[in-house]
């Protein structure tokens, strides 16, 4: 059986193919203003990669900010439940699932089957996302990617207080002046979006193993620093970005 995951994120639009449980093919789009069209771009070249066509999808699922607009769609799953899917279906033995994306973050607790027990989702601020570390990296000057790199070069811990974007960019821009290390300055950023993610996962109780999916789990230094606050290990699959919309993949097959 083949199916097809398509997750339209605020950020990006991630598509999957899924045939007999395996992912045989992925595509990418920046959502942009017409979220329809990065959907079909990103089905294309999943559909292209898979070596298959629409015609032998049988079933689309869509998920995501935008998953009301994908007119062709058979179904629709939930974010959460897309997370919590798609996590157990990677590491079957996941039991914690973490979501961060560019502008909103949540926290699945599931079951075997990756069915949802309890979640958490912080989508009233940027502060907890991936937006957060993009508006810092431009105050500091330097790319998402150096950003994340540079934060495992800290040897002092910097705390940060703002919980707002837009105060915290002001608290970087402080810190600059005061000459404090870049890579402090870049730690103190991915702490400060750690803290938030790890109360997060203490209200809905943590427990292994856990699994950080979401364009965030590129990002070295935010791993570091969760992993660091929360005291456990966690298991980051190769293209954590695509893992909900295979979780949409997967739930069309059952």
């Amino acid at each position: 059986m083949i199916t097809a995951g398509i997750d339209i994120g605020a950020k990006t639009t991630k598509a999957v193919i899924v045939k007999d449980g395996q992912v045989v093919g992925k595509g990418k789009a920046l959502t942009g203003f017409d979220q329809l069209e990065a959907a079909n771009k990103a089905y294309d070249e999943a559909l292209r990669q898979a070596g298959v066509s629409r015609a032998d999808v049988a079933k689309v699922v869509a998920t995501g900010a935008g998953k009301d607009v994908l007119d062709f769609a058979n179904d629709k799953i939930t974010e959460i439940g897309a997370a919590a899917r798609g996590g157990v279906f990677l590491f079957p033995q996941a039991r914690t699932v973490i979501d961060v994306g560019a502008e909103e973050s949540r926290v699945v607790k599931c079951d075997t089957g990756g069915k949802v027990a309890d979640f958490a989702v912080n989508e009233k601020c940027a502060a907890g996302a991936g937006t957060f570390v993009e508006t810092m990296a431009r105050a500091l000057e330097v790319s998402v990617e150096e950003m994340s790199k540079i934060s495992l070069e800290s040897t002092k811990e910097v705390p940060m207080n703002a919980q707002c974007t837009v105060f915290a960019e002001s608290e970087v821009v402080s810190l600059v002046h005061a000459r404090t290390p870049k890579a402090d300055i870049a730690r103190a950023v991915h702490d400060a979006i750690a803290s938030r993610i790890s109360s997060m996962v203490r209200r809905v109780g943590i427990e292994r193993e856990v699994v950080l999916i979401g364009g965030m789990g590129y990002n070295v230094g935010f791993v570091a620093s969760l992993k660091c606050d929360l005291g456990v290990d966690i298991h980051v699959p190769a293209d954590p970005e695509f893992v909900s919309a295979i979780g949409a993949a997967v739930a069309g097959a059952s």
